[in-house]
């Protein structure tokens, strides 16, 4: 992985969040890829409930200031940026008042989830491809975690999808068991279709759950990976259908080798 450039764009990663396997994963994959010589950026949502003094977020204003369009509403994009203390990795924070300012990820207090999940799922997404064409720095694997990061392939592989900077960038996608339930704004794919995508790239997302977004997720990547071992079953039949390079579940104890070994030989040109 020496001097290779892998972006990890993630719903959540510690320290800042609390420890979940999407969380662990996103940090130790990309530790991983730092100690072996490799380039790492790492990008999440700048909730509202990640304690920004205590991890000395700061706000990146070169990068910031840029105005987003979602659903036809103009969305103002903060960059903000952190060090993980002790692992000489940077992490950059997605940002806007109206959809990350709330002390919490993804539900409310009675674990609904929030209304407008499917527009910061949009805004995610867009966020952080525009400030990776700000930063000029063109990647080699684009790694997703997480749902509320799913839309990226989506929109990378269609929306940008005559962006030289990502012209020879590889698509990976970890499917997780940390699903849920109910389904997001039935709206949801006609605010992606306001963007200029068509209606086959939406397909699975007429009905905004959990199945469809990762299934839109995987359909624009390269490769897969299985991040737990209790992922849905549809889901599981589905990817096997595709004819795509599939990491199955390696446990904590094989997830390093188990990731440089798919990297090198199905992922990397």
């Amino acid at each position: 992985m020496k001097d290779k450039r892998v972006l990890y764009v993630s719903s959540e990663v510690i320290p800042y969040l609390p420890e979940t396997e999407i969380s662990s994963t996103s940090f130790e994959a990309a530790k991983m890829v730092n100690n072996q010589g490799g380039q790492i950026r790492i990008f999440m949502p700048r909730f509202g409930n990640i304690n920004e003094r205590r991890h000395q977020l700061h706000e990146v204003i070169r990068l910031s200031g840029m105005n987003l369009v979602i659903n036809d509403l103009d969305m103002p994009l903060i960059i903000k940026v952190a060090s993980i203390p002790k692992e000489r990795m940077q992490v950059y924070f997605i940002d806007n008042e109206d959809y990350f300012k709330r002390k919490a990820t993804l539900t409310d207090e009675d674990g609904n989830l929030f209304l407008d999940n499917d527009e910061r799922a949009i805004f995610f997404a867009k966020g952080v491809i525009e400030t990776v064409k700000k930063l000029n720095w063109s990647p080699d694997i684009i790694h997703v975690h997480g749902w509320l990061a799913s839309l990226l392939p989506l929109y990378l592989r269609n929306y940008y999808g005559n962006e030289p900077l990502f012209k020879d960038s590889k698509i990976v996608t970890s499917v997780y068991n940390q699903s849920f339930d109910e389904t997001l704004d039935s709206e949801m794919h006609k605010k992606i279709l306001f963007d200029g995508l068509e209606n086959s790239n939406v397909k699975h997302l007429k009905t905004p759950n959990y199945a469809g977004l990762i299934k839109t997720a995987v359909d624009n990547s390269d490769a897969i990976v299985i991040g737990g071992d209790n992922v849905p079953e549809d889901l599981k039949k589905y990817i096997e259908k595709l004819d795509k390079p599939v990491l199955p579940y390696a446990g904590k104890e094989n997830f390093s080798q188990a990731y440089q070994e798919f990297y090198a030989i199905h992922v990397l040109p």
